[in-house]
């Protein structure tokens, strides 16, 4: 059996290295790692870290490059809305936990909707912050599928608020990307939002 990590891990940061690492936080927060209930955390925390973070070892516009043209000549909106994700503050490393929506008006050609799903998952499993998170989803559906217009809104609820700092529970942070048709025609920006619904009491 290999003993090679699989990916996203640098190959210059070994699993014992890395394990190592989460041994010195624990010690640093006053614990002893050997003690019987943190035996086995540090390796837990890694593997966490290697599924939290998967999306490093992802390319999104892959995701995106086999399309469909067989669509009867459908031109009108497409959403997919309430995609759930989870992610992680750049700053804090604390959870991001949220829904995205996102919808785009094809221009010949159209995608799967669990490959849009899978795209927000690529952006998701990595450090983030959720404006960068917001634009790189829609300008990677806008660079691979070129289509007239792309709408994507985020909802996300950041624990490196609420669980430290201000400690403010249920505020939820809401960002948009809208580009081509999305941006300079009001109407079909307004039929997206309409569709989506952002809101408490939906």
């Amino acid at each position: 059996m290999s003993t090679a990590e699989p990916p996203p891990f640098r190959a210059d940061v070994s699993q014992q290295q890395a394990e190592d690492a989460v041994r010195t936080l624990l010690r640093w927060a006053g614990e002893d790692p050997a003690r019987e209930g943190l035996l086995d955390t540090p390796k837990r925390v890694v593997e966490a870290y290697r599924d939290w973070f998967s999306g490093y070892a992802l390319d999104p516009d892959d995701y995106l490059a086999r399309t469909f043209e067989e669509v009867a000549g459908y031109d009108e909106l497409i959403v997919l809305r309430d995609i759930e994700f989870e992610s992680h503050c750049e700053h804090h490393m604390a959870p991001i936990v949220g829904k995205a929506h996102i919808g785009y008006l094809p221009d010949g050609k159209v995608v799967g909707i669990s490959k849009l799903a899978r795209v927000v998952d690529a952006y998701a499993r990595r450090f983030q912050v959720q404006e960068k998170m917001t634009a790189q989803i829609a300008d990677c559906i806008q660079r691979v599928l070129n289509p007239r217009g792309v709408g994507v809104v985020i909802e996300g609820a950041h624990e490196c608020m609420t669980t430290r700092g201000v400690h403010k529970r249920g505020v939820g942070m809401i960002t948009s990307k809208m580009l081509g048709s999305f941006r300079e025609d009001a109407r079909t920006r307004a039929e997206f939002l309409q569709f989506i619904d952002v809101g408490p009491g939906r």
